[in-house]
């Protein structure tokens, strides 16, 4: 084997010290294994699988006796917590997704100059199948994971009477000229989902079936454009969108998901709401669940939504 092909499968502390001839100390972080959701295929969906992490962190040589002070160093449970921030922070499908959000959490310690993660899914077979990456600061601070702010939109919940009632266009038209952004949401229609007896089909069935809705409402206004992802409905609140929120990816992805069936529709849109830290929720034509953002409950046969 050669040195280049052995090095491909080394443990990512060789692989650093043999990429650079920089004078450096290295924090490693081996074997470390978590079980979690994570995924792209159907049959990751619903299920627990173990990940492997190995974590290399290049950090400068210390000047002068350290003294046994912790505080001058990179701890370790750094290392740990930014990996676990991550797992928390939504439903991922690729593990490439992941090794970049934990880097790049990493490299915002102030002591991190360059990170090397590689994680392996370890239940998906008789061996291991992983990525690595290498990332390095190079005197800019990454731009972590949290999302460009935005303003805390209006969270609008549409009953379905509302939907059909000839005010809608003139609730739109007041909605677009309101100075925060708006977000509609729907439950399901009138017509009944199909029943099955595997609660994880139902709650995609329950889902579908709202999302239906949500294009019936967008068929009816051309103003309302129909969003799934938290990227596309950042960029439609900063871009002056009404959106209507399409509700399986974030749901299904989210790591702490709604208590409420999606068949209870105020409540998941409740969720929803303080998911976007939303400025304040409107109900038309239904009453409004338990929370505690600012409510406004209208009946379907007022005008003026204020």
């Amino acid at each position: 084997m050669t040195d280049d092909i052995r090095l491909a499968f080394a443990h990512p502390s060789e692989r650093a010290e043999a990429s650079t001839t920089t004078p450096c100390d290295r924090i490693s972080l081996r074997d470390y294994v978590v079980s979690v959701e994570i995924g792209a295929f159907q049959q990751e969906r619903g299920t627990l699988q173990r990940v492997r992490f190995n974590v290399v962190v290049e950090v400068p040589r210390l000047s002068g006796p350290i003294d046994d002070d912790v505080d001058r160093i990179l701890s370790y449970d750094r290392v740990t917590e930014a990996i676990g921030i991550e797992l928390h922070a939504e439903r991922l499908n690729l593990l490439e997704t992941l090794a970049a959000r934990v880097a790049d959490r990493i490299l915002l310690e102030p002591q991190a100059q360059r990170v090397f993660v590689r994680i392996e899914k370890l239940d998906r077979g008789p061996f291991a199948l992983g990525v690595e990456i290498v990332r390095a600061r190079d005197g800019h601070a990454p731009g972590g994971q949290a999302h460009i702010p935005v303003p805390h939109p209006r969270v609008v919940f549409l009953s379905n009477a509302a939907i059909a009632s000839p005010l809608l266009g003139g609730w739109i038209d007041q909605l677009a000229a309101m100075p925060a952004p708006v977000i509609i949401c729907v439950g399901a229609g009138d017509t009944k989902a199909p029943q099955v007896p595997n609660k994880l089909a139902q709650r995609r069935i329950d889902l579908l079936a709202i999302e239906q809705n949500a294009w019936t409402l967008a068929v009816r206004d051309m103003r309302c454009v129909v969003v799934q992802t938290r990227t596309e409905l950042d960029w439609a609140m900063k871009n002056g969108q009404i959106s209507v929120w399409a509700p399986s990816k974030i749901v299904l992805d989210a790591v702490d998901g709604p208590s409420a069936s999606p068949a209870d529709a105020a409540a998941l849109v409740a969720w929803f709401a303080a998911q976007m830290q939303a400025a304040e929720l409107v109900f038309v034509g239904h009453e409004a669940p338990a929370t505690p953002l600012p409510v406004l409950v209208l009946p379907v046969d007022q005008a003026v939504l204020a």
